[in-house]
């Protein structure tokens, strides 16, 4: 198996990521079309309480696995490195198992703390009971990600990426088929149906542990699983502790990603409610913004979850051998990376948000209003992430706890008075938990930019450049798609209308953007030409080099 280097692990784990993401968009369609407005909401309360409870069975173990393979890797300690997966592995299947039985067990109390005295929507009942349907999924997606560690520990990327796209595939198609069949052929109720669909975290989640496992038996001897090597000087006990350590910090970044998203769900929920809008309208708002807004904005925060799986392992190859400007280098370019894809891509979705929305869930002013302004929280999530994982890639602890917790402390106290705030003003009351979250983020962004440079003389000189220099093609760009949205008419209630209208502009926008970007030598100066040069000869069939 070929191991990647920084920027090529990034681009097959992003592109990786970004098909994976759009894929989990394109179904939205059938599937949304099939469970209406409230088996939307059934299905975003299970999902989101399903991805908590995945973090907590997660435990952060699979980043904190690859984190000390590649460690262990880096110093030629095979032994240990071997140890290490295999104590990851028996770990995680325990962790996984007792977070299941939680999450069944109490099902019926998490569904009655989501809902509240809510009257007019889905009931106690059928929250409880998909909330049980999709639990299954945390016996296996913990172990999966372990072994997905120990390849990613070795900068093996692409593996790793493709029992993504198979989880990704037949979770798909268990989802439609079987929300389907349950409606039209066997004519059971919605619970039902949505309660298929979430159990498809399991049977994608099984089909990739399969896949990988696969890969991992076929490479032993690359891997190093069946080799004999000397025992080295480093203890169980010790390897335990290693990963124990690293892998808490993941534990707090990940579950406070996963509150952020539950406070807003309850908070938006509670205070629509209090404030008179119906239960309907205060459903349909709180999961555009929680659970379908965020299925739209997948493949701008794809990036940043790429970016990370090959960030850390070298992040951390870096750190162990002590060279700093190596560090400093990678991080700067993560960041690079990170504004000069998803700015467009946070801006274009946001003046196109009218037909965006309407080409996964209908023609919606409500909907695509709340999306307009919520697609602006998946940029800041990127950023807080590639900070967070670069503290933790370098035991930076302590400001990865402080950090995060800021910024979770900081939303929840926000959430209801921007709410109201807004709602006083006259304006959405909506738009302020996206302005509460956003501000949460970005105080934990900039505490740990503040870390950094104040503990390991980490500087930004070149993102401020090259963001600087970005300003010119971003607003060439917002001009274009500005004026072709006016040119170009669209009707909403027709999807092909609203598919035609986005691909155009969208292709336009794009080219202006990436043409000066090229032209400006932003895209060499953040990828390198001799990528840049790879990726063109590959598009153009080797007719341009």
């Amino acid at each position: 198996m070929k191991k990647s280097s920084f920027v090529e692990g990034t681009i097959i784990a992003t592109l990786s990521i970004v098909i994976v993401k759009i894929l989990g968009m394109l179904y939205v369609i059938p599937f949304y079309a099939m469970i209406g407005v409230k088996g939307a909401a059934l299905y975003a309360y299970a999902y989101n309480i399903y991805v908590i409870f995945l973090d907590i069975s997660s435990a952060g173990l699979p980043i904190a696995v690859s984190k000390v393979i590649n460690e262990f890797n880096t110093l030629g300690k095979i032994d240990a490195k071997v140890r290490a997966y295999r104590i990851g592995k028996q770990l995680i299947s325990f962790i996984s198992i007792v977070v299941f039985i939680l999450l069944f067990l109490f099902a019926e109390t998490i569904a009655t703390l989501i809902l509240g005295d809510l009257q007019g929507g889905n009931t106690i009942g059928d929250v409880t009971f998909v909330i049980r349907c999709v639990s299954f999924a945390i016996l296996v997606i913990p172990y999966l990600s372990v072994s997905k560690g120990y390849l990613q520990g070795h900068n093996i990327i692409k593996e790793s990426s493709k029992s993504q796209l198979i989880e990704q595939v037949v979770r798909i198609l268990f989802i439609l088929a079987g929300s389907y069949i349950t409606l039209n052929f066997l004519n059971l109720d919605l619970k039902s149906a949505v309660g298929i669909a979430v159990f498809g975290a399991f049977a994608g989640g099984l089909s990739a542990t399969l896949y990988i496992l696969a890969k991992i038996c076929k490479h032993k001897k690359e891997l190093d699983l069946e080799v004999l090597v000397e025992p080295d000087d480093v203890s169980n006990q010790e390897i335990f502790k290693k990963i124990v350590m690293y892998a808490v910090p993941f534990i707090i970044i990940d579950i406070a990603v996963s509150i952020y998203n539950f406070i807003d769900m309850v908070f938006i929920l509670r205070t629509l409610s209090s404030l008179g809008f119906d239960a309907e309208t205060a459903e349909f708002v709180t999961t555009s913004i929680t659970t379908w807004g965020g299925k739209i904005s997948m493949i701008v925060s794809s990036v940043a979850a790429g970016m990370s799986v090959s960030l850390i392992p070298n992040i951390v190859e870096a750190f162990t051998l002590k060279k700093w400007k190596t560090v400093n280098f990678k991080f700067n370019k993560a960041l690079q990376i990170i504004l000069v894809v998803c700015l467009p891509m946070v801006f274009g979705l946001c003046l196109l948000a009218r037909p965006v929305w309407s080409i996964f869930y209908g023609e919606s002013d409500l909907g695509s209003y709340v999306f307009s302004v919520f697609i602006f929280v998946a940029l800041f999530f990127n950023l807080y992430t590639v900070t967070s994982s670069t503290l933790q890639s370098l035991n930076k602890f302590k400001a990865v706890y402080f950090s995060s917790l800021l910024g979770f402390f900081l939303n929840g106290l926000l959430d209801i008075p921007m709410m109201l705030l807004f709602h006083q003003f006259h304006l959405a009351p909506w738009i302020g938990a996206c302005v509460a979250t956003i501000m949460g983020y970005s105080s934990s962004i900039f505490l740990a930019l503040f870390i950094l440079k104040k503990d390991h003389g980490l500087s930004y000189g070149s993102v401020i450049h090259m963001l600087k220099k970005l300003l010119i093609p971003l607003g060439s760009m917002i001009a274009v798609v500005l004026l072709f949205r006016f040119l170009i008419p669209v009707n909403l209630a027709n999807k092909w209308s609203c598919i035609l209208n986005v691909s155009i502009i969208s292709v336009v926008g794009a080219s202006v953007y990436l043409f000066l970007s090229y032209r400006m030598g932003i895209l060499s100066d953040v990828f390198g030409q001799e990528y840049l040069d790879k990726i063109i000869k590959k598009l153009t069939f080797g007719k341009i080099s």
